[in-house]
């Protein structure tokens, strides 16, 4: 069972995997006064597309991909990613904007040490400010234990990608991955990933205060939700500090495949639900919720997919109003 939505280099090789999409967070452009139909839609007038800047020299096993680009205000922006050395090897990136030009990218600092086994990526990456952002994503470490990475930027420099605090506790099995980060202020973020106990997938979040990470925690509530054994957090948003949501998915003790969403209030993450209404809906089994937003605290949308009667995969979404 695949339990997480993993973008990135796969295991074994230089292979690469993009798995629903880029994640893509934009400041807000300004319509332009041409009669550009496209350009006024979108918001803006979008530049030419650039290989990004020294990945080609990182990436000689021809193997790269960008996982997640974040921006704090216009021109102002960060990516990160995954590309495969000259040795094969999947390694984890990163790069910045800075005033509209893009920076030239480089391994995630501290990755290589951390990366034994040759299997890395940022799967996601958040900036608050230019300048202060977070990146977390995967490594494989000497005994090709796949482990969850974090990695925080402060004043425009990059520090050294630890492992998830706590999740060396956490992850029994085989494989552990921060999928999703977001950053609420500089040094105040939030991860969210999965991994694995006892042979289950468990999902888990981590908060950094003060740009100091704190130990992770399965998310409350989702070991009475998954019986099945197939949980993971797949997107995280934080509205201010301490003040966050996660969602993702668990399996059932039916094996049926649910969306959950979880919040956290002041610091402290309240126990996980099922998403309202996707009872109903999940009549096929299989649903997940693989995106959430939050504007402010208490008021975020999610949105997902379930399986209908029909067998036919559905979109849902759903929004939640101080706090409900």
């Amino acid at each position: 069972m695949v339990i997480k939505p993993v973008r990135g280099i796969l295991r074994g090789g230089p292979a690469v995997a993009v798995v629903a999409g880029v994640s893509i967070t934009l400041a807000a452009g300004v319509v332009p006064a041409a009669a550009d139909t496209d350009a006024a839609l979108s918001g803006g007038t979008w530049g030419t597309a650039q290989e990004v800047p020294g990945t080609a020299a990182l990436n000689a096993g021809g193997g790269a991909v960008t996982d997640s680009v974040s921006c704090a205000s216009a021109g102002n922006c960060s990516a990160g990613g995954g590309y495969a050395d000259g040795s094969g090897h999947g390694q984890a990136f990163v790069a910045g904007e800075r005033n509209g030009t893009w920076g030239t990218a480089r391994e995630v600092p501290g990755s290589a040490a951390l990366n034994q086994g040759g299997a890395a990526a940022a799967s996601s990456v958040s900036c608050a400010v230019a300048g202060d952002c977070a990146a977390g994503g995967f490594y494989t470490d000497s005994s090709r234990r796949e482990q969850a990475f974090v990695a925080s930027e402060v004043n425009g420099i990059w520090q050294k990608a630890i492992e998830v605090p706590g999740t060396a506790a956490l992850n029994r099995g085989r494989a552990a991955a921060a999928s999703s980060v977001s950053c609420a202020s500089a040094g105040n973020c939030a991860a969210g990933g999965s991994y694995i106990s006892s042979g289950d997938g468990r999902a888990f979040v981590a908060s950094e205060v003060s740009g100091i990470w704190q130990a992770a925690i399965q998310v409350p509530g989702t070991a009475a939700l998954n019986q099945g054994g197939g949980a993971r957090v797949d997107s995280v948003s934080c509205a201010s500090a301490g003040n966050c949501a996660a969602a993702g998915g668990y399996t059932d003790s039916s094996g049926r495949e649910q969306a959950f969403v979880a919040g956290e209030v002041n610091g402290i993450w309240q126990k996980a639900i099922e998403v309202p209404g996707t009872a109903a809906l999940n009549q096929g089994g299989q649903a997940g919720a693989f995106s959430v937003s939050c504007a402010s605290a208490g008021n975020c949308g999610a949105g997902g997919s379930y399986t209908d009667s029909s067998g036919h995969e559905q979109a849902f979404v759903v929004n939640q109003t101080t706090r409900t």
